[in-house]
């Protein structure tokens, strides 16, 4: 099977905790300290965590009371996104001086096809190298970097040896590399998809790689053919450097918990508002419109309708909403309430894919 990897170099840029990294750079008194970007003591969730505070268990997506009760000295810092953006933006640039081939998957990790690149040097690992060191020299921050024979398996590589550091997994190396992977590690393996390969004895790539494709279809599905390629390092999916938006959100999470529809509408006003504003940023419009409930008690609900026309502006998208709103008694109080567009009118364009023969 080694010979149906294909042969492209691509490396997986992965900032270091990217949000608190920036905000431990922008005041030196948080340096050194166990910080969480959003959330606080009370509600919320964490967004980010600084690497002191990761050692105490305080991780993105967890409540804030959660990781104040792991970790007591923990300090919450406001987010600041419009300041990600900004660095982010000098980030994609320097990635866009070694190749045009980069595809963002968010502010702080992106992947960059280097098989054909700007500096003309044939080793992806020598760059990998340099871009980390100009985006140090560049905002004095510090990235991590996987590099290998496609997105997969650079993705796993560039977590190898956070932080600040990089790993490259050889073509010859790739099947090898992979057999060992905890399966917990495998990108793309949630924990419930965890659990049950645990269930099944699948522990690592290795025992991933004996089952067959029969056995992995009927017990996972479309993902069974997935997990049977990936093993064996076969995945195919080249660098978009023009990644399709899907949808457009935009979110408010409160400080008091509303039980007012009323109060609810004036919230929603707003939230259209900054919708709009990313709708015409993206140049896009979109025909289907959800609107996410989140109550106190952490339950989750969504509402969506289907237009015949594509819509942007915020007096259409607030009036669809309010309906929606009002298409069912509320549960219980709420504690955020989010706008998303999808159905979006842009269309996925064809890319081709010239396959090269080279010494990695």
């Amino acid at each position: 099977m080694q010979d149906l990897i294909p042969n492209r170099k691509i490396i997986h840029v992965d900032m270091d905790a990217f949000y608190a990294s920036v905000e431990q750079m922008d005041n030196p008194l948080l340096r050194g300290k166990p910080i969480a970007v959003g959330g606080s003591e009370n509600r919320g969730v964490v967004a980010a965590a600084s690497y002191e505070a990761r050692k105490f268990g305080v991780r993105s997506a967890i409540s804030g009371a959660l990781a104040k009760k792991n970790c007591p000295d923990l300090i919450f810092v406001t987010p600041r996104f419009e300041r990600y953006k900004e660095i982010s933006s000098q980030i994609q640039k320097i990635f866009h001086e070694f190749t045009d081939l980069v595809e963002p998957l968010s502010l702080d990790e992106a992947y960059l096809d280097v098989t054909v690149n700007k500096k003309g040097n044939p080793s992806a690992t020598l760059l990998a190298q340099e871009i980390r060191k100009r985006i140090f020299d560049t905002v004095g921050l510090t990235a991590s970097a996987g590099v290998s024979v496609n997105k997969f398996v650079a993705k796993i590589a560039s977590d190898y040896n956070k932080p600040n550091g990089q790993k490259t997994v050889n073509p010859d190396e790739v099947v090898s590399f992979l057999e060992v992977l905890p399966i917990r590690k495998f990108h793309g393996v949630g924990k419930v998809t965890t659990e049950k390969m645990y269930q099944l004895g699948i522990f690592t790539g290795l025992d991933l790689k004996d089952k067959s494709l029969e056995f992995l279809e009927k017990n996972f599905g479309k993902s069974g053919s997935f997990y049977y390629n990936v093993v064996r390092g076969i995945h195919n999916s080249e660098v978009k450097s023009n990644r399709i938006t899907k949808s457009v959100a935009a979110e408010n999470t409160f400080d008091i918990n509303l039980s007012s529809e009323i109060f609810m509408i004036e919230k929603l006003e707003s939230i259209a508002q900054t919708l709009e504003k990313r709708l015409k940023k993206h140049q896009v419009a979109g025909k289907t419109i959800t609107l996410k409930i989140k109550y106190s008690d952490f339950t989750q609900q969504t509402r969506s309708k289907t237009l015949p026309y594509f819509v942007s502006d915020k007096a259409l998208i607030l009036e669809i909403v309010s309906e929606l709103l009002y298409q069912e008694r509320m549960k219980n109080s709420v504690r955020l309430l989010g706008i998303s567009i999808s159905n979006l009118n842009t269309e996925q364009k064809q890319f081709v894919v010239v396959q090269l023969k080279f010494d990695f």
